[in-house]
């Protein structure tokens, strides 16, 4: 098994000339040439803001759905549901930053679909967590945000794969299902009308 450390000698010419240690004159993969196949890929200047951004947006859903430990157990709890506690202004306050963080994902280029499940992430937060006591409890269990985060995350890598195929087809199936809900309680709402007033011609 070849080392893979390099010399560099000089040829007759004066030209600097590489050497793998076993003397075989091949160069070792990893070329030291800056434009060479083993060079390391250089990061841009994009790739470097997409990176903070994405850095800034773990540390918001941290503090957001998970920054301090409950005593004794290995639970963790976030701004969000204690923030909650406090009537309107905890909840806008959160909303707001919640909102922030699906406005960066669209900024930073990941699918519709994508940006629309994680809507669909802060409704149902929203829904959910507007219920009394039992609201802010499921806040800490649902954890909007992190979830939001990590789909951003899983997309900004494979923005075509197979993770934005299924955000497609649950985003459609969460569709299907809402309106078939308002068909539903329009069909109920049809038939309740007709009942009263059919039970006011009896009368």
């Amino acid at each position: 098994m070849r080392l893979g450390v390099r010399a560099t000698d000089v040829n007759d010419d004066g030209e600097g000339a590489v050497r793998t240690v076993d003397g075989t004159g091949v160069p070792a993969s990893g070329s030291t040439d800056a434009d060479g196949p083993g060079a390391a890929p250089v990061e841009t200047d994009a790739e470097r803001g997409t990176a903070a951004r994405l850095r800034r947006l773990r540390e918001l859903s941290r503090l957001l759905d998970g920054a301090v430990v409950v005593p004794g157990t290995r639970f963790r709890v976030g701004l969000d549901p204690l923030v909650g506690l406090l009537p309107v202004v905890g909840d806008a306050t959160t909303a707001l930053l919640s909102a922030y963080v699906v406005a960066e994902a669209a900024a930073l280029g990941a699918p519709r679909a994508t940006v629309a499940r994680m809507v669909g992430n802060l409704v149902v937060d929203a829904v959910v967590g507007s219920i009394p006591v039992v609201g802010d409890l499921f806040d800490a269990a649902w954890r909007a945000n992190e979830r939001n985060v990590r789909l951003l995350e899983a997309r900004v890598d494979d923005p075509g794969g197979a993770g934005a195929r299924a955000d497609r087809r649950l985003v459609l199936a969460a569709g299907v299902g809402l309106a078939l809900l308002l068909l539903a309680l329009g069909a109920a709402a049809v038939a309740a009308a007709w009942w009263l007033l059919g039970y006011g011609g009896v009368v």
